[in-house]
């Protein structure tokens, strides 16, 4: 006898109305997405699981607020990408401090052809709209529709954060376009 497996709009009802269960069966659905949007966002990827673990407690007691239609790993990843930039405004907040603290001028990041930079290390070096934009759409496989939604902003502005995203890791990696 084939077992009943309730779809993401039952496991949200469920989950609306007190479930745990419910709940615990979306987060086991949709955490690798999330984790591994998140880990392509952070400052230090050891805040990552936290910044996503943060971004459920969020969505369990927001779950109210997210809109029919919409799915819960959509839900889920605009709250991680609003999470993830008030973590780097924080970290850039706490480095600034420590700078000026400590007369220090920030070093260049410059790369060389000789660096063989990662991709994780190539993507740390775009700024963050444009990293989310190139981790949602081009690693994490979403539509520029779902991420524009995601990230809060215009189609357009998500088409361009990937366009300068691509030719900046392309410069960065030495792959010619």
């Amino acid at each position: 006898m084939p077992s009943y497996l309730p779809s993401q709009a039952d496991l949200i009802q469920r989950a609306r109305q007190g479930s745990d269960e419910a709940f615990s069966r979306l987060v086991n659905d949709h955490q690798q997405a999330v984790r591994g949007f998140v880990r392509r966002l952070c400052a230090l990827p050891d805040d990552a699981d936290d910044l996503a673990q943060d971004a459920f407690v969020t969505a369990w007691a927001n779950l109210h607020k997210l809109i029919d239609g919409v799915s819960f790993r959509t839900f889920v990843c605009g709250i991680a990408y609003r999470k993830a930039l008030n973590d780097r405004r924080r970290f850039n907040r706490s480095g600034a401090r420590d700078t000026e603290w400590q007369g220090l001028t920030p070093q260049s990041h410059t790369s060389t052809v000789d660096s063989r930079l990662t991709v994780q290390a190539a993507l740390a070096q775009l700024p963050i709209e444009q990293r989310a934009a190139v981790s949602l759409c081009v690693a994490g496989d979403y539509s520029h529709s779902e991420a524009a939604e995601i990230l809060g902003l215009p189609l357009g502005t998500v088409k361009s954060h990937i366009q300068k995203g691509r030719e900046k890791l392309n410069a960065l990696l030495g792959v010619s376009s």
